[in-house]
């Protein structure tokens, strides 16, 4: 633990130097203010803003520029008005467009991908931290996003609540209403104001309009540069009670077996607010079967790949577990101490939920997140010899505790228990510190942050603790950060994700993002990135195993959102076993250093038809390997239907053998509504020789009340066949219906 006190000792130093060389102001920019009007009824939601009590709301009378060209004027102006009654908040925009044929639609899906969609969005710190909140975004075609705040730079869509919005097309532009139910948030009582923003996207001009803090520095989650939102008194919870059962029917068919069966199973969801802070769920008989399949990826590394959760009883609160700085889940993802994907989940094969409770909100400075789940027997057969493996019922559980020593530092505690192979014992405990500002040197953002962890477990031997601090400068001009880990022999995160145990790993680098003026040579680019990024990863007694140097000389996104890079990649391998890179492809010990280089251009996201490429080639260990991954997108002019075709195709030619790896994927989405969407998802790839297909109907009578039907079924291509036969290998049909009763 002697290293883990100097990192901390030298994150201290680093932090004095900072604070030291630019003090922060005396005084910080006064936060804007606005009061919510009150409305004496419920308003009918239907997108058209002519109630008699949005006379008496709350006004915004234009929204500012924050992208391209902060504060300077535009034709799209931008009126918001705000009311709440006792159970409910209702934010109305009036968005003015001088040319409304052209606001851009892509997506009538819940969750659906918004960067090309003209939207509205809200954000509220209910908590008065300044550091979390919640944030709501709609697009002109009706399709809502949501999700929980605990990163200033981006969101996570960890969170579907129950809320509900309308649109309206109009000859001078459009309308939004959005109705936010009280009971749908956790907030601390007697606040007299919660932190607030409301925020407009013109895709095709890839501009941002804002509220509070229009900046090019400034980032829409950071919930500590929002504004105020008054008159948020007497507020009725109700007694936030919320019963959720399901029924499902499924038909399942082993085709190998040569079985098939046909079952119906209920379920059962509660959510109560011990406090209006606090909420805990119970969940009994947990079922996910209209979850999306997992993207399949195509893995040319010696390290297991990362899969995002999707389920949405752990989604639920997820980001009240975000540990440390810079380690939330995603593809770039280097360790978790608790990642829910382990459980439920063994292997590829789903374990049974038989209960579980959840516990996640605040208390004041304190924030509190607590999982307990109890998974059913069940059993594993090996991929490779065949066998199968009984997996015992088993108890597994997560808690994370949090402080607010003031605005900008938080500590925070992890602990977790269990095994999901239900024999061996496992557990981890670890702390963290995070302290971050948007007033360093006047406005710009800075964030510091350490952490420590220590497993224990019955299977490993060695050292058992993991450590690292990280410091971040993520700004407009300058993208500035370097961080270091260190993970023991011994480190077994059995609730984690840890791909690279034994190692000490180093990153620094930063991206130079200068924006050309109007009048220069460069005016029809938006802006440069001229990037390098150097990672490290060393193992315990200082020996290298990879290093890689991420150039990119050439990185721009041109005025209309186009994007063109170059990157330049010397990196270096050192195996000290042999890595099967493919079937049949063994690359043995030795050292490797190669460079590769890539190549990549995209279209607009704003435009009906976006097209796509990217190029790899270069040396890969000692041979060479060309990589071509493509994609189309098209979706119709009002956003009912997309369609979206994309390709990976690898070729390797090495000394010890060639081959090639081929990943096919189709999307057909089709929406009549935003509440009523039929989807299919369909992936080949020729590691596996399986075509698969995800085939959902989600229809949505109202916020909590959804009907599903969802139809999987894979085919294999047998690995001695020499035509394009397949076989079918296993088929699931199901019907859910989820109804939310709220008192």
């Amino acid at each position: 633990m002697r290293r883990c006190c100097r990192a901390f000792f030298w994150l201290a130093v680093l932090s004095a130097l900072l604070a030291g060389a630019s003090p922060e102001p005396a005084s910080p920019p006064q936060r804007p203010v606005l009061t919510a009007g009150r409305a004496p009824g419920p308003i009918q939601l239907d997108g058209k803003l002519d109630e008699p009590a949005w006379r008496q709301a709350g006004v915004i009378a234009d929204l500012v520029q924050s992208s391209p060209r902060p504060g300077e004027s535009t034709p799209y102006q931008t009126e918001v008005r705000v009311l709440v009654d006792a159970e409910h908040l209702y934010v109305g925009f009036q968005c003015t467009d001088p040319a409304p044929e052209k606001i851009s639609l892509h997506t009538m899906q819940r969750d659906g991908e918004m960067l090309g969609d003209d939207t509205v969005a809200v954000v509220l710190d209910p908590y008065g931290d300044r550091r979390t909140g919640y944030a709501f975004r709609v697009n002109a075609a009706g399709a809502r996003v949501d999700g929980l705040i605990s990163n200033p730079e981006r969101l996570s869509l960890d969170w579907d609540g129950i809320w509900d919005a309308r649109t309206r097309r109009t000859s001078t532009g459009w309308t939004a209403e959005i109705v936010i139910p009280f009971r749908t948030l956790s907030f601390t009582p007697g606040l007299k104001s919660w932190g607030f923003n409301v925020e407009r996207a013109v895709a095709r001009e890839r501009m941002m309009l804002r509220w509070a803090s229009p900046t090019l520095d400034s980032f829409f989650y950071d919930m500590s540069r929002a504004g105020e939102l008054q008159g948020i008194d007497d507020l009725k919870k109700g007694l936030g009670l919320e019963i959720s059962p399901y029924i499902l029917g499924r038909r399942t068919h082993d085709f190998a077996a040569g079985g098939a069966s046909l079952r119906g199973d209920p379920g059962l969801d509660v959510t109560y607010r011990l406090t209006s802070q606090l909420t805990a769920v119970f969940t009994a008989h947990t079922d996910f079967a209209e979850t999306e399949v997992d993207t399949r990826q195509v893995n040319l590394t010696r390290f297991p790949l990362f899969f995002p959760e999707k389920r949405s009883f752990f989604l639920e609160g997820a980001n009240q577990f975000n540990f440390g700085l810079g380690m939330e889940p995603g593809p770039d993802t280097s360790f978790l101490p608790f990642f829910s994907r382990r459980v439920g989940l063994f292997g590829d094969r789903q374990v049974p939920i038989q209960e579980g409770v959840k516990l996640w909100g605040r208390a004041g400075r304190w924030g509190l997140a607590l999982l307990d789940v109890e998974t059913g027997a069940t059993w594993v057969t090996d991929p490779d010899t065949s066998a199968i493996t009984p997996v015992p019922k088993t108890n597994l559980f997560a808690g994370r505790i949090t402080y607010d020593v003031d605005k900008r530092l938080r500590l925070g505690s992890i602990l977790t228990n269990g095994n999901p192979d239900g024999v061996h014992s496992n557990s981890l405990f670890g702390f963290d510190a995070v302290w971050r500002t948007s007033t360093f040197r006047g406005n710009k953002n800075l964030l510091l942050g350490g952490w420590a962890v220590r497993s224990q477990n019955d299977t490993t031997t060695g050292q058992r603790y993991g450590w690292g601090f990280r410091a971040d400068y993520p700004n407009d001009r300058w993208d500035i950060s370097l961080s270091a880990r260190e993970f023991g022999d011994g480190m077994d995160p059995a609730l984690g994700f840890l791909p690279r145990l034994g190692t000490r790993q180093y990153r620094f680098g930063s991206a130079f993002q200068p924006r050309p003026s109007a009048d220069s040579s460069f005016s029809w680019i938006r802006q440069f990135f001229f990037e390098f990024f150097y990672t490290r990863v060393d193992d315990l007694e200082g020996n290298t195993q990879s290093w890689r140097a991420f150039f990119a000389p050439w990185n721009v996104r041109t005025q209309s959102g186009e994007h063109l890079e170059f990157n330049y990649v010397p990196q270096f391998e050192f195996l000290i076993q042999p890595f099967e890179l493919a079937r049949g492809v063994v690359i043995p010990p030795g050292r490797y250093p190669f460079t590769r280089f890539r190549a990549e251009a995209q279209s607009s996201d704003h435009r009906p038809i976006r097209v796509g490429s990217t190029t790899w080639f270069g040396e890969f260990y000692n041979g060479t390997l060309t990589q071509w991954e493509n994609y189309v997108r098209w979706t119709s002019g009002k956003g009912h239907l997309q369609v979206e075709l994309s390709a990976e195709n690898d070729f390797g030619r090495l000394p010890v053998g060639r081959f090639v790896q081929r990943l096919w994927q189709l999307k057909f989405v089709y929406s009549l509504t935003p509440n009523l969407i039929f989807s299919s998802y369909n992936q080949y790839d020729t590691e596996s020789e399986n075509f698969g297909t995800n085939t959902r109907l989600r229809w949505t009578f109202r916020p909590g009340k959804d009907l599903f039907l969802v139809w999987n079924r894979g085919w294999k291509r047998p690995l001695d066949s020499q035509d394009l036969a397949l076989l079918p290998e296993a088929e699931f049909i199901g019907v859910k219906l989820r109804w939310t009763f709220r008192r």
